[in-house]
């Protein structure tokens, strides 16, 4: 069986995001970039379960420009059996994304999708379900734990009131979340070993998906500032200030 997981490449969570002085967008420009966190834990899933046997191949793929192929090293680098490189110069919105995945898909013929279950950049939380509805698949969003049980996978997910339990038939899409596991550690032997490993360029073009409907971001701009907070001497002057300020 093969597994398929997608990463993306982010700026690194420990990093604060700056935005450029025109509005246009987020600065990159020497800043750290990183696998998706919760990409990360959807390979890191994928490895284990070949580790345990119940998979033959593990391959990462990711939609992007060039530069996308230092995650895609790194997912390499962290044991992945193949990279492949969906090329294009723009970002995709989550709908054009399923249907670059679904043409691969089609391709592969993976028995197990995993992703993360949202990139930290844009917070859309919309890939894994769509791209299971185009491929009339069975999900399971927001996992915190999955067992494969031959052809069908138990998953534990993370839901508003809790935790639920389904059972899902394979070919199937998960999508991971925080509590799945903790990544493991690249290695330097294994980031040379990586070089060596196929990573496969496929043109978006030739995957004959159309881009349409994007959505286009007109301006970026930070969080506003919060006023200075003020320390009180005891609860009495605490809701004394609450009054002033009309909050109570």
């Amino acid at each position: 069986m093969k597994i398929l997981v997608g990463i993306k490449r982010v700026v690194d969570y420990n990093v604060r995001v700056r935005v450029l002085s025109d509005g246009s967008g987020v600065d990159t420009d020497g800043v750290k970039m990183s696998v998706n966190p919760f990409d990360e834990i959807a390979l890191e899933e994928a490895l284990r379960i070949r580790e345990a046997g119940n998979a033959d191949e593990v391959i990462v793929v990711s939609v992007g420009g060039d530069e996308c192929q230092q995650q895609l090293r790194t997912g390499l680098a962290m044991g992945a059996d193949r990279a492949i490189q969906i090329q294009t110069p723009e970002p995709l919105q989550p709908l054009s994304l399923a249907r670059a995945f679904l043409k691969l898909i089609e391709r592969e013929q993976p028995g197990l999708v995993i992703l993360g279950k949202q990139a930290i950049d844009d917070d859309n939380s919309q890939t894994a379900q769509m791209l299971a509805a185009l491929w009339d698949r069975p999900q399971a969003t927001f996992a915190s734990k999955m067992v494969l049980d031959g052809n069908s996978v138990s998953v534990t997910r993370e839901v508003d009131a809790g935790l639920e339990s389904i059972e899902v038939d394979l070919p199937a899409v998960i999508s991971v979340d925080l509590r799945m596991n903790e990544p493991r550690f690249v290695k330097l032997p294994d980031i040379m070993k990586a070089k060596r490993k196929p990573l496969d360029v496929i043109p978006l073009d030739e995957l004959g998906v159309a881009i349409e409907g994007n959505i286009k971001v007109s301006h970026y701009a930070p969080p506003p500032q919060r006023d200075k907070g003020i320390m009180v001497e005891d609860a009495a002057q605490l809701v004394q200030e609450l009054k002033n300020r009309g909050l109570i």
